[in-house]
């Protein structure tokens, strides 16, 4: 792991950031004072779990792919940060504790750090910050909630068609076109079945009409109505 200290590094990292970058410039420029930068060639780990949750950790460049491990060892995957994503907001409220989960870099990835206790101070001082946080620590635990009613009650077809469902941006039309965010082996993961299981589902909503599958990880759903009312 490499460490570099640039503080237009940081600031055009502290940007990217939707908890920050509704902020003046010459206050996200005082918050990119307390950063750091950690860059991971792909494949290295950003933490595991049970190490010390004291850092908001915020993706500049790259790909961490989040995931949490059961007492069997089944891995399943939580979430993909993206550049302007973050994680360990948890710990802001919540001092001392530890990960439950793994982040590991899926390409070579470049992050920003804050201290908890330097990111405090700044929502001290900027208290419409921990509002923005707690708003997206709200939606990510709705679509943990989500997630976990689906693997535990929903049969895998009714899975899919949900996340598709989800995929597609408002007024997009009844036969939108989507990009899957993820390749189908991770989808495999976030929805708790096997990569074999995915695309065997798949090509059955391709017969019956309901989506037709396109290069690039694109579906088009012929008929979104037709999908879901096929789900029930």
């Amino acid at each position: 792991m490499d460490h570099q200290h640039s503080c237009h590094h940081h600031a055009a990292c502290i940007r990217l950031v939707p908890i920050f970058n509704h902020l003046e410039d010459g206050q996200m420029d005082e918050i990119a004072k307390s950063a750091k930068t950690m860059d991971l060639k792909k494949g290295e780990m950003l933490f595991h779990a049970g190490d010390e949750d004291d850092t908001l950790y915020i993706v500049n460049r790259g790909k961490i792919r989040v995931y949490r491990l059961s007492d069997t060892g089944k891995e399943q995957l939580v979430r993909f940060l993206n550049p302007g994503d973050f994680t360990g907001e948890w710990a802001l409220f919540h001092p001392g504790e530890v990960h439950e989960n793994y982040a590991e870099a899926v390409v070579n990835t470049s992050v920003c750090l804050i201290k908890q206790t330097d990111l405090q101070k700044h929502m001290v001082e900027h208290p419409q910050i921990a509002l923005k946080i707690i708003s997206e620590m709200s939606e990510r635990l709705r679509d943990s909630e989500k997630q976990t009613m689906q693997v535990a009650i929903e049969k895998v077809e009714s899975r899919i068609i949900s996340f598709l469902a989800d995929c597609v941006e408002k007024d997009a039309g009844e036969s939108p076109i989507i990009t899957l965010p993820m390749a189908k082996k991770d989808l495999a993961s976030y929805l708790g079945t096997t990569p074999e299981s995915i695309s065997r589902k798949f090509t059955e909503l391709e017969k019956r009409g309901l989506i037709e599958q396109l290069p690039r990880r694109q579906i088009k759903i012929n008929d979104l109505d037709e999908l879901l009312l096929y789900a029930d």
